[in-house]
């Protein structure tokens, strides 16, 4: 019988629904992701090595510990990254890429913008920001009067840490353009070893940290000229939605543009947005 097997059969390994409630309520008011019943397997899966980390024989003592006992001030981050769900590709719907090679960039820099400044609001392990950083790499090398810079945050300070590392399994960089796969990312010279890294130059003009999108206001510095806030917004509901979506266009320039998922939508919300492609829109 394997290990996994053991841990699963040991009493009082289940959360029960007290504690189940109470986890999901933390977990939506803190980051505003739902854990409907639904996510109990998965809750109790993802919070085991956090029973193991804290030295906690079960649930029950874990949940004593966070609620009853202040652990949650030393527990939150970790709690918060064992539940954040974490999918990225570099140039994940490449369309939005595109748009931004062709249209947007050179309508901000015709506009007389000289330091474009991007952000990419949910980065994961960092394949969002380091492609928008090689799209903005190429195009200020034929615009010498244009530099730019990328902002890249997220709730997880353990994506975080890869993204600073920028190392990934080799296949992940698949996507990426032959031309920019050799200017911007570099293969490991030990035989066998399938991961590359990207490149210091191209890691140097993307600035990392935490950030809480339910927070009340975004400490960004100044405004946007290119937000791109992807497949997050399906993990919120439509009124946490709203307050994020605001809380983004109050950080975006006049004439900047907004990137969403293309699963998401803003139709309903009043915001200062137009669209100008499929889920792209520039503010007004």
């Amino acid at each position: 019988m394997s290990m996994a097997a053991v841990e699963t059969q040991l009493p009082g390994d289940r959360i029960s629904k007290r504690n189940f409630d109470k986890l999901a309520r933390f977990i939506y008011d803190y980051s505003g992701i739902k854990m409907p019943p639904t996510k109990l397997t998965m809750l109790e899966g993802r919070l085991r090595r956090r029973l193991r980390a804290t030295r906690h024989a079960s649930f029950d003592d874990y949940c004593d510990f966070l609620f009853n006992e202040d652990g949650l001030e030393q527990e939150t981050v970790y709690l918060i990254d064992v539940v954040t769900t974490n999918k990225t590709d570099f140039f994940r719907e490449a369309k939005h890429f595109e748009y931004m090679q062709m249209v947007a960039l050179p309508t901000l820099a015709d506009s007389g913008l000289r330091t474009i400044r991007t952000w990419s609001s949910a980065c994961s392990t960092g394949a969002e920001p380091y492609t928008m950083a090689m799209v903005l790499a190429e195009f200020v090398e034929n615009r010498s009067d244009v530099s730019y810079n990328v902002l890249a945050t997220d709730l997880s300070t353990d994506v975080l840490q890869t993204a600073r590392k920028g190392i990934y399994a080799e296949d992940l960089i698949a996507p990426v353009p032959r031309d920019l796969q050799k200017k911007y990312v570099m293969v490991a010279k030990q035989q066998g070893r399938r991961e590359v890294r990207i490149s210091p130059k191209l890691r140097s003009r993307v600035g990392f940290a935490r950030m809480n999108l339910m927070d009340e206001k975004y400490p960004i510095g100044d405004m946007m000229h290119l937000i791109f806030c992807r497949n997050v917004l399906i993990y919120f509901d439509k009124q946490t939605q709203g307050g994020v979506l605001t809380r983004l266009c109050n950080c975006l320039a006049k004439g900047g543009y907004m990137f969403i998922g293309h699963s998401e939508s803003i139709t309903g919300f009043d915001l200062p947005l137009k669209q100008v492609s499929n889920t792209v829109f520039q503010r007004i």
